[in-house]
C-alpha cells in the first residue's frame, strides 16, 4: 500500500508543531501533518514526467510516498511524482545518464551505417544511371542518384523499385532531372501552365537530351 502525501491547496498548519502554510501534508487521524511530524521529511521530492527515473528511484527508495493533487476539474487526486529517499534518487539519476549516453552513442553507431549505406546505395544508382546512360556526365549522373536517393524523401530512388535498381525506375528519375534542370518547366509552372501541358510543350527536348545520353560518350 502507498504512503499518500497531499499537494496543499489552501493555507494550512501542521496539526502537531504547528507550523505552516504547508505546502504538502499527511492526514493523520483525520487532520493535517507536515512531513517531518510523520517522519517523511528527509525524502526528497522527484516530479512525474520521466518514468525511467521514477521506477528507479522507487525500486531503490527503501521509504517513499506518492505525491497527489486534487483537481476540481476532474473531481478526482491526480499523482504529482514521488517523495524519495536522496541517495536513491542521486543512484537512479546516475543509471539514467548512464543509459542516455549510452544511447546517445548507440544512434551515432546508426547515423553513421546509415550514411555508409546511403553513399553505397547512391553510388549504385550513379552506376546503373551510367550503364543505362552512357553519355551522361559522370558528376551529372552522381547528381541525379544523389537527389533521388535522399532518405526519406519519398522520390523514385527510396521506392522499391528505385532501392532493386530496376530501370525504369532509374529512367524517371534521369527524366525529371532533365525536365527540373534543362527545361523551362519550373519557369512555366510557375507562370500557370498546366502541368501535363507544359510536359507535352518540352517532351521533345526532354527525349532528344535522353536520346543524346544513351548513345556512349564520345572518345
Amino acid at each position: 500500500m502507498n504512503l499518500v502525501v497531499f499537494e496543499a491547496l489552501k493555507p494550512v498548519r501542521c496539526a502537531g508543531c504547528r507550523q505552516g502554510p504547508l505546502p504538502m501534508l499527511v492526514r493523520e487521524d483525520g487532520v493535517p501533518r507536515c512531513l517531518h511530524c510523520v517522519d517523511l521529511g528527509h525524502l526528497v521530492y522527484l516530479p512525474r514526467g520521466n518514468a525511467a527515473l521514477t521506477r528507479r528511484a522507487r525500486e531503490g527508495s527503501s521509504l517513499y510516498a506518492v505525491v497527489v493533487r486534487y483537481e476540481k476539474r476532474r473531481r478526482r487526486h491526480e499523482r504529482q511524482g514521488l517523495l524519495v529517499e536522496e541517495e536513491a534518487l542521486a543512484r537512479a539519476e546516475v543509471r539514467c545518464l548512464a543509459d542516455a549516453e549510452a544511447r546517445a552513442r548507440r544512434r551515432e553507431r546508426d547515423r553513421v551505417l546509415r550514411e555508409a549505406s546511403d553513399a553505397r546505395f547512391t553510388a549504385a544508382f550513379a552506376a546503373e544511371i551510367r550503364r543505362l546512360f552512357p553519355g551522361i556526365p559522370p558528376e551529372r549522373a552522381l547528381a541525379v542518384a544523389a537527389h533521388a536517393s535522399v532518405r526519406g524523401s519519398g522520390r523514385v530512388g527510396r521506392t522499391a523499385a528505385g532501392r532493386a535498381l530496376d530501370e525504369d525506375a532509374v529512367s524517371v528519375a534521369v527524366r525529371a532531372s532533365v525536365r527540373h534542370v534543362d527545361t523551362e518547366y519550373d519557369a512555366l509552372l510557375m507562370a500557370g501552365v498546366p502541368r501535363h501541358r507544359a510536359r507535352a510543350r518540352l517532351a521533345p527536348r526532354i527525349e532528344a537530351i535522353l536520346a543524346a545520353w544513351r548513345r556512349p560518350a564520345a572518345a
